[in-house]
C-alpha cells in the first residue's frame, strides 16, 4: 500500500510542476517577456532546492528500504575483503555524488540571473583541471588497486591440502567432479563425452578416473580451502558464487581457476538468517542461452565427518559406465545316486 502511496504523490508533484509552467507561460504573455523570464527564473531556482531537497531524501529511503534486502553476512574468507572494498568504494561514491549535487542545485538556485549581474567565464584553469583530474585519478588508481589485489588473492593457487573439485557447465546445469580416494581427477577427453554416462569425457585408460564421482550438488567442507576448476562443454557460462562473492567464468576448452575457503556451515547459515530452507547457490552469471534462468546446483557447506559420510555413499562414475555383468545361473546340481536307486526299487 505504501508504494501505491508513494507513486501517487510523485505523480501529483509532477501534475503541480506542470501546472506552475503553465501558469508561467500565460503570465509571460500579461507581462512580457522579461518579466516573465525572471518569474521563471526564480520559479526554477526554487524548483532546483525543493529537487536537491526530496532527491537526497528519495536516495536516504531507497537505501534504508533496500538495506535489508541485500545478501547476508559472506560466507568465505575472501567474501569478507570483498565486502570491506564494495563498503569503502559505496562511502567515496556516496560522499561525491552528495557534495556535487549539492554544488550543482546551489549554483543554479544562487547564481540565478538577476538585474546588474553579469556572467563570469573561465575557458581555462590549469590547476582546476589538474585538481579535477589527478585526485579522482588517485582515488581510482587505489581502488582498483585493492581489486586485483582480491583478484590475485583468489585465482592465484590454492594452498595445499586444498579440496579440487571440477565444475563443468553445459545447458543447462552444472556437472560436478569429485576426486576418490587417491585425491586427483583422471584425464579428460571432450571426444569422450557420452550424455548417458560419461558427461565430462573421462578417459578410462588413466586409473585415477576408476574413483571419480560425479555429483548434482556441491559438497564443501567449513574451513578448508577448495579449488574450483572450471570449464564448460558447449558456450561460455560463468560459475557464481553470491553467498562466497565470487564468480568466475566457464569457457569452452579454456580451464578456469579459483579457490575459497567456506566460513559457515549451511546449517549454520540457517540459523542466522532464520530460514530453515536456506541453501547457497552456484548460479550461471552469463547469459547462455533460453534456460539460463534455471541453470543453477545446490551447494552444501558441512563438516569433514558429515562429507566424508556423503562421499561414501557415492557411487563412482567408473561403475556407472562400466555396469558389473549380471551373473549367469549355473548348471543344475546332480542327482544324489542312491536316492535314485532306491527310488527306482519302490
Amino acid at each position: 500500500m505504501s508504494g501505491y502511496l508513494a507513486v501517487i504523490v510523485v505523480v501529483l508533484i509532477f501534475v503541480v510542476i506542470f501546472q506552475i509552467a503553465k501558469a508561467s507561460e500565460y503570465v509571460s504573455i500579461l507581462k512580457g517577456e522579461k518579466k516573465a523570464r525572471e518569474q521563471s527564473n526564480r520559479i526554477n531556482g526554487f524548483l532546483m532546492i525543493v529537487f536537491l531537497v526530496l532527491g537526497l531524501i528519495g536516495v536516504w529511503w531507497c537505501h534504508d528500504l533496500l538495506e535489508g534486502r541485500m545478501l547476508a553476512e559472506p560466507a568465505s574468507d575472501h567474501g569478507v575483503g570483498v565486502d570491506s572494498l564494495i563498503k569503502v568504494t559505496f562511502i567515496i561514491t556516496m560522499i561525491v555524488f552528495v557534495l556535487t549535487q549539492i554544488a550543482l542545485f546551489v549554483f543554479a538556485w544562487k547564481y540565478q540571473e538577476k538585474d546588474g549581474r553579469k556572467a563570469l567565464f573561465f575557458p581555462h584553469n590549469n590547476k582546476l583541471e589538474v585538481i579535477w583530474t589527478v585526485i579522482p585519478a588517485i582515488v581510482l588508481t587505489v581502488l582498483v588497486a585493492f581489486g586485483i589485489r582480491h583478484w590475485l588473492k583468489m585465482t592465484s593457487d590454492a594452498p595445499k591440502g586444498s579440496m579440487v573439485v571440477e565444475v563443468t557447465g553445459k545447458q543447462f546445469n552444472w556437472i560436478i567432479r569429485y576426486p576418490g580416494k587417491d585425491g586427483q581427477l583422471g584425464r579428460r577427453n571432450f571426444k569422450l563425452t557420452n550424455e548417458s554416462n560419461n558427461p565430462v569425457g573421462q578417459d578410462w585408460a588413466d586409473k585415477l578416473n576408476t574413483d571419480d564421482i560425479i555429483a548434482p550438488e556441491l559438497h564443501v567442507v567449513v574451513g578448508k580451502p577448495v579449488k574450483l576448476i572450471i570449464g564448460s562443454r558447449d558456450v561460455v557460462h560463468d560459475v557464481g558464487l553470491p553467498h562466497f562473492r565470487l564468480k568466475m567464468d566457464a569457457v569452452p576448452g579454456i580451464p578456469t581457476t579459483l579457490w575459497f575457503t567456506p566460513t559457515i556451515t549451511t546449517a549454520e547459515y540457517r540459523k542466522r538468517t532464520g530460514n530453515p530452507d536456506f541453501v547457497y547457490e552456484l548460479a550461471c552469471d552469463q547469459m547462455c542461452g533460453s534456460g539460463h534462468y534455471s541453470m543453477k546446483a545446490n551447494i552444501v557447506v558441512e563438516t569433514q565427518e558429515e562429507y566424508d559420510a556423503w562421499l561414501a555413499k557415492q557411487v563412482t562414475q567408473y561403475s556407472v559406465a562400466h555396469p558389473a555383468p549380471e551373473t549367469p545361473a549355473g548348471p543344475a546340481a546332480p542327482a544324489d545316486s542312491t536316492k535314485a536307486v532306491a527310488a527306482l526299487g519302490k
